[in-house]
């Protein structure tokens, strides 16, 4: 009698049941749950939604907090006992009633599993602000696949467009960096990812911190039993989707290179079952990422997340996912990139239309998008394009594009296979970013200067499409945002962003590059004065001359452009680092 009463109010009072999180606007409880639960409300059997609590921890101190630890530290503690505080009664209430539930802190929520009744009855209370279905998600599956275990390819197109093998010429391939992936799972022994799965040290595996299962269930979407079961405590593959994504951040096989950043480590989530998830694995999924934890899910440790995530998937209208649970998804994303974490994010493949952008997370403002490109550095005809709209406010999307046709990956089994799709696209951003932190550390957690780095770097690209108020010219716009990806520009800008090249100060030494074309070298109390030598990466001497005491600067204009090592030695005292020569 209660939820066919409180159905019939839904569906004929019309109410606008979109309210944002922070909303302080008094509602009815009918008004509190989501029109997307109807079907459920119409049987006697329980089901699972989600309880959005009325109030949410504020983070916007983070934005004083340097350094990738220190923010991941933060941002665990805040919403972690913002959460724990908050929700207190309401568990209470949950544990008399027996009733089954797990609490989350990424976003301050609570997925109960109950009845019409129970619903209705939570919705009363004063400190729930909305009840959510738990919606399914799928993944951006690739428009076309094609197997193929040739080792004719020694580098894919893709790497080599993007100037990855320049980056790693100068000494940088990804190490230091670790890159995340939520997907389908991941065939952790394939030999091209084996080596840089951070849970394997060449002899053991520990998967604790490193692999986190987000299935709990076979998804409705789907039949029969899972090919690699549930709950798992090692990564396993159930589609081939996600081995084929990680391949392309960091893979390498011998002579086959087919990762961006082939020396990065990777740890990862399965998020979907099959390619189907739903709204309560993907808060799982990134708050695991946000705070990493052991495989009994106890322990949780913010230093050991990912400096950036890639999102290969999304969550489409037909699966559940509209204005009432945007807020929701969108406050996770704004809430993982506050803990410095880049969050990659394909643009979907419903191009070449027009504002095809429409679905979690690509749409976020807080998502760094990626459209696909082709071999002749053409937009993909399937790639999405904006602009886009969400929570009223309109956005240029992508933010950039990659190369996403014929992309040559591993998947399961040792084989390797030609997909297209913006799902390949993203992990050649996600791999750069992953070399950009490799030669600069000082870059980790910056996620605003990444993103900036990657954009200005950026191949331009225009576009008759005419998207949005695009025209001809337009930078960005909303086929190709501000252009196609280049990971040699953004990793030598990297090198001079924040202080790539540290000031290094001794008692007596101080070093500091002035501009890409002079650095300036400082010696103080030493009537000797010092000896400053220049390398390149390969050894070979480029410079050696002698410095006097008091301030010098050194002019590198006669040299080509590249990254050198340097040395200042006076007495025992010796600075050595890293430059950019560039005009």
């Amino acid at each position: 009698m209660i939820k066919n009463q409180l159905l019939n109010f839904l569906l004929i009072s019309g109410i606008c049941l979109y309210y944002p999180l922070h909303a302080q606007t008094m509602v009815s409880p009918a008004a509190k749950i989501s029109t997307s639960l109807a079907p459920q409300l119409l049987t006697d059997e329980h089901f699972q939604f989600i309880v959005v609590m009325d109030q949410q921890a504020d983070v916007s101190a983070v934005k004083d907090i340097h350094g990738k630890e220190a923010k991941a530290k933060f941002i665990y503690e805040k919403l972690s006992s913002f959460a724990g505080s908050s929700q207190n009664e309401l568990r209470k209430q949950l544990d008399l009633n027996q009733v089954d539930y797990h609490s989350y802190w990424i976003v301050n929520a609570i997925l109960v599993k109950g009845d019409a009744e129970l619903a209705l009855k939570l919705a009363t209370r004063t400190d729930v602000q909305k009840i959510l279905a738990n919606s399914s998600m799928s993944a951006g599956k690739p428009v076309a696949a094609n197997a193929n275990d040739t080792r004719d390819v020694i580098i894919p197109w893709g790497i080599d467009s993007i100037h990855a093998p320049a980056v790693w010429a100068l000494g940088y391939k990804g190490e230091g960096a670790v890159v995340g992936g939520e997907d389908t799972g991941y065939d952790w022994e394939h030999p091209a990812i084996k080596n840089q799965y951070r849970g394997w040290n060449g002899t053991s595996v520990d998967h604790n911190y490193n692999w986190h299962d987000a299935i709990h269930a076979v998804n409705v979407n789907n039949y029969g039993s899972n090919p690699c079961g549930i709950d798992l405590s090692a990564p396993c593959d159930d589609y081939g989707h996600g081995t084929h994504t990680m391949g392309t951040m960091v893979g390498e096989d011998g002579d086959l290179k087919i990762g961006v950043a082939p020396k990065a480590k990777w740890i990862g989530e399965r998020n979907m079952e099959r390619g189907w998830g739903n709204l309560s694995g993907y808060l799982e999924s990134f708050e695991w990422f946000v705070a990493p934890t052991d495989l009994a899910n106890e322990n949780p440790d913010p230093t050991k997340a990912p400096h950036v995530i890639n999102n290969s998937w999304y969550c489409s209208v037909e699966e559940g996912c509209d204005p009432t649970n945007f807020s929701l998804m969108e406050d996770v994303v704004n809430n993982v990139k506050a803990s410095g974490i880049v969050v990659v994010a394909s643009a979907g493949n419903d191009g070449p239309y027009c504002n095809t952008i429409m679905f979690p997370p690509a749409v976020f403002e807080s998502s760094f998008t990626i459209g696909a490109v082709d071999f002749l550095f053409n937009a993909a005809p399937f790639s999405s394009r904006g602009n886009t709209q969400v929570n009223n406010i309109f956005l240029t999307k992508p933010n950039v594009a990659a190369p996403g046709v014929d992309v040559l990956s591993c998947i399961p089994g040792n084989q390797y296979a030609f997909f297209s799709g913006t799902s390949m696209a993203g992990p050649h951003v996600a791999g750069t970013v992953a070399l950009m932190i490799s030669a600069n550390p000082a870059l980790a957690g910056e996620v605003d200067e990444i993103e900036n780095i990657l954009q200005e770097t950026a191949q331009p690209a225009t576009t008759f499409d005419g998207c949005g108020s695009d025209q001809s010219t337009s930078i960005p716009n909303n086929t190709f945002g501000f252009g196609i990806i280049d990971a040699l520009a953004a990793v030598e800008k990297s090198l001079l962003a924040t202080t790539a090249f540290s000031f290094e100060e001794h008692s007596n030494i101080s070093v500091m590059q002035q501009t890409t074309n002079d650095i300036l070298i400082r010696l103080t109390g030493l009537p000797s004065g010092g000896i400053f030598k220049l390398y390149t990466l390969w050894g070979e001497k480029s410079a050696d001359r002698l410095i006097p005491d008091g301030t010098t600067i050194i002019h590198l204009s006669g040299l080509q452009d590249g990254i050198y090592a340097y040395s200042v030695s006076a007495g025992k005292e010796v600075v050595s680092g890293k430059i950019l020569k560039h005009e």
